[in-house]
């Protein structure tokens, strides 16, 4: 794996961004990363693309090589990061790329951002609205009914759902994370270098809380979730959508990608990866490199 320089912008937010970039001509990529990863785990896609395209991907703040110097109370709150780097840097027609977690961020800044972004990809993106969390300690009790769980304090006492986790990044703990990330590339390990730069990258997350609650507060939509009525936000969105997903993903289903397709509407397209995991980017890059270059070239 080609490793990228990480640069550094100072933001208005009062974060410092740490980014990767790749390329010096053709249309703008901007990669945005999930949770428990960063902008290395981008750094393949990036070496495929940086003859055609200017690509950057960015570490989240509470990620990677970032700052972390506010709490994060929603994926709307950090969009506001990655549309201060945007403005930073003055980019526009931008074709957005967000996994899993940054799927999220990604919708939530193209509706603040629409007049710079130019179409959206979804890479084994969350649902439109959010990911659901139950009391892992109601699950192993016969006869109790599960209970959803939302609000911080509910995530930061549950021990499965953050507690391990948590405790794992405290510890730096490698062998726990290795293992973790073996379940998600079931189909296709990455080499062992690599494996160990991507567990690098995990270990330098401080925000899990933080996300974990994003998350599960996420709703884009105005049908109720269960959480959150919903923020309507979805729909000011006017850009061409493209979700591809795994129909084999353990952490976002594939039902929650089709549920998230007819929330989005016409505007969008799914496409299934038969056999395929949560990261694409290990199970299949190729094909992943193919569809997002594709729609860009058709787009022209």
């Amino acid at each position: 794996m080609k490793q990228y320089k990480v640069k550094t912008l100072d933001l208005k937010t009062g974060e410092t961004m740490a980014y990767r970039q790749a390329g010096k001509k053709g249309p703008v990529i901007l990669l945005i990363h999930g949770n428990m990863s960063s902008s290395v785990h981008f750094q393949p896609l990036m070496e495929m693309l940086e003859k055609d395209f200017q690509v950057y991907a960015i570490d989240l703040p509470g990620f990677g090589d970032s700052t972390y110097n506010r709490p994060l109370d929603s994926l709307q709150d950090i969009a506001k990061d990655v549309g201060a780097f945007i403005e930073h840097l003055d980019l526009s027609d931008i074709n957005l790329v967000g996994w899993s977690t940054g799927g999220g961020v990604a919708l939530e800044t193209a509706v603040d951002y629409v007049d710079r972004i130019r179409q959206i990809f979804l890479l084994s993106s969350v649902g439109v609205q959010g990911l659901e969390l139950y009391d892992s300690r109601r699950r192993l009790m016969d006869g109790l009914k599960l209970k959803r769980i939302f609000r911080k304090e509910e995530i930061a006492a549950d021990p499965f759902t953050y507690g391990q986790s948590n405790y794992a990044l405290t510890q730096q703990d490698r062998d726990y994370f290795k293992l973790l990330w073996s379940q998600i590339y079931k189909l296709k390990q990455p080499d062992e270098a690599d494996f160990d730069c991507y567990i690098d990258a995990v270990l330098k997350q401080r925000n899990l809380l933080d996300i974990m609650h994003a998350l599960a507060i996420f709703n884009m939509t105005t049908s109720d979730n269960g959480v959150s009525e919903g923020s309507g936000r979805l729909y000011q969105l006017r850009i061409p959508i493209t979700l591809l997903h795994g129909d084999h993903d353990a952490i976002v289903s594939i039902e929650d990608a089709k549920n998230s397709l007819e929330f989005i509407g016409n505007r969008a397209e799914l496409i299934v990866f038969e056999d395929a995991n949560h990261s694409l980017l290990t199970d299949d890059l190729l094909r992943v490199y193919e569809e997002i270059v594709t729609r860009i070239v058709d787009l022209d």
